[in-house]
């Protein structure tokens, strides 16, 4: 089985869904075109039967990258496909989207549909789009609490249909890891080397990323995530994680991606510039301290040997440089580098009084600023002078 692994981004459309992430078609043609820089193999861009806007950001992100692969997500139903077939008349390389759910509760509560209406069809829009587009992917809503018979049958029905990528999702977080990678696993030998099997994994448990990356160990080789794991409730897998994971581990991971990770930082900050937030500051590899060091032990590894501390170059993702963060919790031999960096040698007896006084500083605030620390220096320095 090969190890390449296909990075289907949805941050453009189930990105899109949290609140606070609405885009409009310009936003959306700007980060597009970051996606793009990026490297990611198919990038979905909006569900064209939503709204006017939807099918107008597929039709556009069409034009303005032709050679990018576009896909549009459509339900299972004429009026769906047709929309998303209009929508990407403009793509070279088109990916009609098509889904229904599959689990009991879904065919119960939500559709009101027998398991053989739904096998129908699914298999039915499966057939309708491949007469518009020769790349239909499907996508077994709610896959993850389907009965693993049963998906196993869709799953079959539709690439008889005509389908090259099945999708298994765990639309609602509820999988761990090796519950997940056992369902994937049957999928895959089920169908075999006629299909990709492909993972959209929620995060309502803090598990998307490893529920992914278990996906992939198990025979999935497409991961539909996106940049800074937003989407639906707690979000998506985070495309930036579960890059660099296997990038960073490949000893444990020996797969491979075609995305360019030294992009991933600034797809990151547009995006957070077009969405009402960006992600939280201990973020994994975009956040603003995933490289910064505050305790004093660790800015003396740091400064003694980067990796002691830091197990990727931020240059790799697109990050000038770690940094350390001046507080209480901080030492020497970081005190005495920033005062370097700011201009100031100091000898022993200076470095411990402007010890005594920025620990005494920090210990009344969150972090103490370079001019701070220089306004210390001096009254240390004053100090010295006037108690000799």
């Amino acid at each position: 089985m090969s190890d390449r692994v296909y990075i289907f981004d949805t941050t453009l459309r189930d990105g899109e869904q949290s609140p606070g992430c609405s885009m409009t078609v310009p936003e959306k043609l700007q980060m597009a075109a970051k996606l793009v820089d990026l490297g990611v193999d198919l990038l979905e861009a909006g569900f064209p039967i939503a709204s006017d806007g939807d099918f107008e950001a597929v039709d556009a992100v069409s034009r303005e990258y032709p050679e990018a692969r576009v896909a549009a997500l459509a339900r299972c139903c004429t009026l769906d496909v047709e929309r998303a077939a209009r929508s990407l008349e403009k793509a070279k390389k088109p990916r009609i989207h098509t889904f229904i759910a599959t689990s009991d509760i879904h065919l119960k509560f939500k559709l009101k549909k027998s398991r053989e209406q739904v096998l129908d069809e699914a298999a039915a829009a499966v057939e309708l789009a491949k007469r518009y587009v020769d790349d239909v992917e499907f996508s077994a809503e709610d896959g993850a609490r389907t009965e693993a018979g049963y998906l196993e049958a869709v799953s079959r029905a539709v690439v008889d249909a005509g389908a090259g990528t099945v999708n298994i999702p765990d639309t609602v977080g509820y999988s761990v890891p090796d519950e997940y990678a056992a369902l994937i696993g049957r999928i895959v030998k089920a169908l075999g080397d006629r299909a990709i099997v492909s993972v959209h994994c929620h995060d309502d448990l803090g598990l998307a990323v490893a529920n992914s990356i278990a996906a992939v160990r198990a025979g999935a080789r497409q991961i539909e995530c996106t940049i800074n794991g937003i989407g639906e409730r707690a979000g998506n897998c985070a495309l930036e994680e579960v890059v660099m994971a296997m990038k960073v581990r490949q000893d444990q991971l020996p797969y491979h991606t075609v995305i360019r990770t030294e992009h991933l930082y600034a797809a990151s900050e547009t995006l957070s510039s077009i969405i009402t937030f960006g992600p939280q500051p201990n973020k994994a590899i975009v956040g603003r301290n995933a490289f910064a060091h505050e305790a004093g032990i660790h800015q003396d590894g740091y400064l003694k040997e980067k990796s002691t501390y830091e197990i990727i170059d931020p240059r790799s993702v697109g990050i000038p440089e770690g940094r350390l963060v001046l507080g209480k919790h901080s030492g020497r031999h970081a005190l005495k580098k920033r005062c370097e960096d700011l201009g100031y040698t100091l000898t022993r007896e200076e470095l411990e009084e402007v010890y005594k006084r920025f620990t005494s500083f920090a210990d009344r605030k969150k972090g103490v600023l370079d001019e701070e620390i220089a306004s210390i220096v001096e009254e240390s320095q004053r100090a010295l002078v006037a108690g000799q």
